[in-house]
């Protein structure tokens, strides 16, 4: 679950960087899908470190 927080959170920070890219650029669609990435992508990373915590719990 490590590499897979680690790979979803680099997803989520790259969706923010389209996202502002995307806004200074008045691309409707393009922020949209942005944004939701980020938000859906950001949520699982948070919401796992917060269970598993940072570095995961093996067991």
């Amino acid at each position: 679950m490590n590499l897979l927080m680690v790979i979803f959170g680099l997803i989520a920070i790259f969706a923010a960087i389209g996202t502002v890219q995307t806004f200074k650029n008045k691309q409707v669609l393009g922020f949209l899908f942005n944004l939701g990435t980020f938000v859906i992508f950001g949520a699982f990373t948070v919401a796992t470190i917060i269970t598993q915590g940072y570095p995961p719990a093996l067991h």
